[in-house]
């Protein structure tokens, strides 16, 4: 299993455009992913509707797990998407 924790930099945090571009990549991934905000319940991350039942703001911590081949590749891609501003992309 691999595991990543990040810090949100979108402005708007992991809300509407963000949370589409993110979850669409997550679903991209070869290995299921999973995010968790805090000591939260994780959701799988390419779900949509669960990324936004997060309530992740700019400057919030989520950690990211991903489980199966490509583990560590597929939560490396995705850490980098959280580090950057999706709002601007």
């Amino acid at each position: 299993m691999a595991e990543r924790t990040v810090t949100i930099a979108s402005a708007s945090g992991l809300h509407a455009r963000p949370a589409a571009l993110f979850s669409q990549a997550a679903g991209q991934q070869p290995a299921q992913v999973t995010i968790a905000k805090g000591a939260g319940e994780a959701v799988q991350a390419s779900s949509i509707l669960m990324l936004l039942t997060l309530g992740a703001d700019q400057g919030d911590e989520v950690t990211l797990r991903a489980e199966g081949e490509g583990a560590e590749e597929s939560v490396a891609a995705l850490a980098e998407m959280l580090e950057r501003d999706l709002d601007t992309d």
